[in-house]
């Protein structure tokens, strides 16, 4: 488990619906027309209007989960990283978007804390629900993504591929990278943010 992570007392559906309760109830009846600008035009103005409601809705979500808060805004970066990348897969007639976000949220916590050490002491809700909701790519195409997803990490600037790899391949907090490579905390998460954009750009246009 995480550690310092908060008592990991409440069930995916209770996480998700403290996180709707807690963010101002104005959301579109649907995402339909900004997921089809992500998808077909790789609209950035469509890709924030999404960043922007939901990245503190899934923060809240994942430290509902146990997530601590610096672990939980990386996971819901790299979810929104998905979300461009997969635009295309969203399909409005299978259920509503933040459906399909907090169910790439929760698969994504799951992955990180199985890295974590003594993962199989995690709360038996996360078992029982990674069984149940295994993920819905097949292993090609989860491997064809992580494939290009690091040919586009090593185009990076050298500093922020390094702590691109650190964040997401060695599961380092924003604070572990910071205290591993002598830098102020602001600075790592300014080269995180710089290199989300730039990797959102690089992959969703296919450079």
């Amino acid at each position: 488990m995480y550690p310092d992570a908060a008592p990991a007392s409440l069930d995916f559906d209770t996480a998700r619906i403290v996180s709707s309760s807690q963010q101002p109830n104005n959301e579109p009846m649907n995402w339909t027309g900004d997921m089809d600008g992500v998808a077909r035009l790789r609209d950035r103005d469509c890709f924030m209007r999404i960043y922007d409601h939901f990245m503190p809705r899934l923060c809240v979500y994942l430290r509902g989960l146990g997530a601590p808060a610096a672990v939980a805004e990386e996971l819901t970066q790299e979810c929104l990283l998905r979300l461009w990348l997969r635009a295309a897969d969203f399909d409005p007639a299978q259920g509503a978007l933040s459906t399909w976000l907090y169910r790439i949220a929760r698969n994504l916590h799951i992955d990180r804390v199985r890295r974590e050490r003594g993962w199989m002491q995690v709360q038996a809700a996360v078992d029982e629900a990674a069984s149940a909701d295994l993920v819905e790519r097949s292993s090609a195409e989860q491997f064809a993504d992580q494939m290009r997803l690091r040919q586009r990490i090593n185009e990076l600037p050298a500093v922020q591929a390094r702590l691109v790899r650190m964040s997401y391949f060695e599961a380092k907090s924003h604070a572990e990278i910071a205290q591993a490579l002598g830098m102020p905390l602001g600075t790592v998460k300014s080269h995180l943010r710089r290199a989300f954009l730039q990797l959102q750009a690089r992959v969703g246009g296919g450079a």
